[in-house]
């Protein structure tokens, strides 16, 4: 089973019914593939209920963020000139728990493969 990490601009590519990023949510929906997001992706996402929304929310694992994943993320930044927190945190997470980002900006993540160079980045149309 692919273990994904997913970041803001891949829920919304999902909401915005991009064809890729439903394949990842149907491949979920069938346990074919893992998608965490962390939990502050969440609250960076989350603009009120929609059916859509409360779909993509049952098939995602909304992770807690560990202290650990917390400290890295905040390393990250220090190290990556423009990073931002909540990148930082998605390539943290998928540092730790399997190596795969998925993003609907590349470029803000890939930046941050200088920190976290084990994580490979793909763009929800490439995924």
């Amino acid at each position: 089973m692919r273990r994904l990490t997913l970041d803001t601009g891949a829920l919304i590519a999902m909401e915005r019914r991009k064809r890729r990023a439903l394949i990842l949510l149907d491949a979920a929906e069938r346990g074919e593939a893992l998608l965490t997001v962390p939990v502050p992706i969440v609250t960076e996402w989350w603009r009120g209920r929609t059916v859509l929304r409360d779909r993509i929310l049952a098939c995602v694992d909304v992770a807690p963020l560990p202290v650990s994943v917390a400290r890295a993320a905040g390393e990250a930044i220090a190290e990556v000139r423009g990073a931002t927190a909540m990148d930082a945190i998605v390539m943290a997470f998928a540092a730790a728990r399997g190596g795969i980002a998925i993003t609907g900006d590349l470029d803000d993540l890939q930046r941050l493969r200088a920190f976290f160079p084990s994580v490979r980045v793909l763009g929800v149309d490439e995924a």
